[in-house]
This record gives C-alpha cells, sequence and structure tokens, in this order.
C-alpha cells in the first residue's frame, strides 16, 4: 500500500499541476485573443484541444524530472524552483516518470491525431502542437539538451509564451501571427520568470553539469539582461498599441510593471523568485481578462 501511494504521488506531483494550470491558462489566453478579433469562439473546439494538449504538457513534465533528478536531489527546492520533488521524497526510481512521460506523450499524439483525422483539429493546430512537443522534450532530453547548454531559457519562453497561444488560435483557426504578436510582452516575463526561477537552482546544476545561463554568466551580467529584457517588455507593450494590443488590455498590463521593476531590483539578490513569477503570472490573468472582455 505504502508502494502504491508512493508511485501515486510521484505520478501526480511530477506532472505538476500548478503549471499544468498554467499551460490550459496560456492556451485560453490565445483563444481570447483571437475570439477577440477575427476567430469565431467554439467552445467545443477549444475544449477538444485542450485535451492532447493536457497529455503532451504531463509528458514534457515528466521528461524533465527524468533529466533532472540529479539536481533536484541535491538542490533547495522553492516553491517556484528545484522541481517538484517528488523522486526525492519519495525513492522512487526514475524510470517511474520516464515511463509517465513515454505514456503521456503516446497518449496525447494518439489524441492529436485523432481530433486531426475528425476534423477537430486543424493542420495548424497539430503542426505548433507536434513542434512544441518536440522542443518540450528536446528542452531536457537528448541530443540536443536545450537547457544544459544555455538554450533552455529562451527555449522556454518560446514554449510557454508563444506556441501556447498561438495553438489556441490555431485551434480556432485564428491568425496565428496576430496572437504571436499580442503575446510577446507575456512571453518576455515568461523568460525574466526563467531567468529568477534558474537561479536558486545554480550550484545543483553546475554540480550536474547543467549549464544554464544562472551558471555560466556573472550575476552582473544576469542583472543587466534581466533589467533590459524587463524594459524591452515595457516597450514593445507601448509599440504595439493600438493595432495590436487594444487600450483595454494595455491599461490592464499596467499593474504589473511595479511588480516587475521590483523583482529587477532584487534579482540575484534575493534566493526566492517570487516577483518574477507573481509578475508573469499576474500578466496574463490580467490580460486574459481584458482580452475576454473584448470577445
Amino acid at each position: 500500500m505504502r508502494a502504491s501511494l508512493a508511485y501515486t504521488r510521484v505520478a501526480v506531483e511530477s506532472s505538476r499541476p500548478p503549471q499544468l494550470l498554467l499551460v490550459v491558462g496560456v492556451y485560453l489566453l490565445g483563444v481570447a485573443i483571437s475570439a477577440a478579433g477575427e476567430a469565431m469562439l467554439d467552445r467545443r473546439r477549444v475544449a477538444l484541444g485542450a485535451v492532447p494538449l493536457l497529455a503532451l504538457a504531463a509528458s514534457v513534465h515528466y521528461a524533465n524530472e527524468y533529466a533532472d533528478h540529479e539536481t533536484d536531489a541535491i538542490t533547495e527546492p522553492t516553491p517556484f524552483s528545484g522541481g517538484s520533488g517528488a523522486l526525492a521524497r519519495t525513492g522512487v526510481s526514475r524510470w517511474f516518470v520516464g515511463v509517465l512521460a513515454t505514456g503521456s506523450l503516446a497518449v496525447g499524439l494518439l489524441a492529436a491525431a485523432g481530433l486531426g483525422f475528425a476534423g477537430s483539429l486543424e493542420r495548424e493546430a497539430l503542426a505548433v502542437l507536434v513542434g512544441a512537443t518536440v522542443a518540450g522534450w528536446q528542452y531536457s532530453l537528448g541530443p540536443l539538451r536545450l537547457a544544459w547548454r544555455g538554450w533552455g531559457e529562451v527555449t522556454n519562453a518560446a514554449l510557454g509564451g508563444l506556441a501556447l497561444p498561438v495553438y489556441g488560435a490555431a485551434v480556432l483557426g485564428g491568425s496565428l501571427v496576430r496572437v504571436a504578436l499580442a503575446s510577446l510582452p507575456f512571453a518576455l516575463l515568461v523568460l525574466l520568470n526563467l531567468f529568477a526561477t534558474q537561479w536558486p537552482d545554480r550550484e545543483a546544476d553546475a554540480a550536474v553539469g547543467k549549464q544554464t545561463l544562472a551558471v555560466r554568466w556573472s550575476a552582473r551580467r544576469l542583472r543587466v539582461t534581466y533589467t533590459t529584457v524587463a524594459v524591452l517588455a515595457g516597450v514593445v507593450v507601448l509599440a504595439l498599441h493600438p493595432v495590436v494590443l487594444p487600450t483595454p488590455v494595455v491599461l490592464a498590463s499596467l499593474p504589473v510593471a511595479p511588480l516587475v521593476g521590483y523583482a529587477a531590483h532584487g534579482y540575484t539578490r534575493r534566493r526566492l523568485p517570487w516577483p518574477s513569477v507573481t509578475a508573469m503570472v499576474g500578466l496574463a490573468v490580467l490580460q486574459f481578462a481584458a482580452w475576454a472582455w473584448l470577445v
């Protein structure tokens, strides 16, 4: 009984439910942006599109847990970094999350193929979903192992900040370019979030040879880059107004600005990355509310 509970705990925690919830939220952000434009809102398609998305996102999380088991075992986790820690706490072998990763991948691909065959998922949506899944696996695993070579932050920002909302647009048959442009400020905040959450793990990552930017770069260079990206996010919001970002969306984004500034001021000086995480989630929630109001 204890063994079964341990395996269940690993299966649930290693899927990272809070991150799966955020995945769905960002997907719906893309849906809202598209529906506020030229696309017709089809709730059935949106619900069906979430099915393979969740399975494939879980497979990427499981793959990440499998690849990072050494780092996660020696780092001091925070609520936002260090992986789920489920393997280290339970003593379950990492082969189990490897099996879960493969199984979730198969389920997600089969669901996507079935929906595509039935005409419930457009070709563009299938292409975005499969491409993002391949990149998500290569974030942690070979042959590319992007996160281990200093490309993980940009890759994750592109996947979580751009590919997810673009997939939402593709599900509705909306403009992918327009949604990608509208999502750019959020993608930049996802990048800041990655900078912040990699910082607490830098010593453990260095010990196992995982060369994230937090390992490769000095604290000063990281702070300068963080501040530059933060300023760029604000500039992009203004530059995209009003053609891409309508006034309600811009106004909804403003409350996040002080938090981004606070996060930039304390980056590398504080261990907990909560200001960056809160700013990223806050922008997603506020912009979603504004776009939904415009639908």
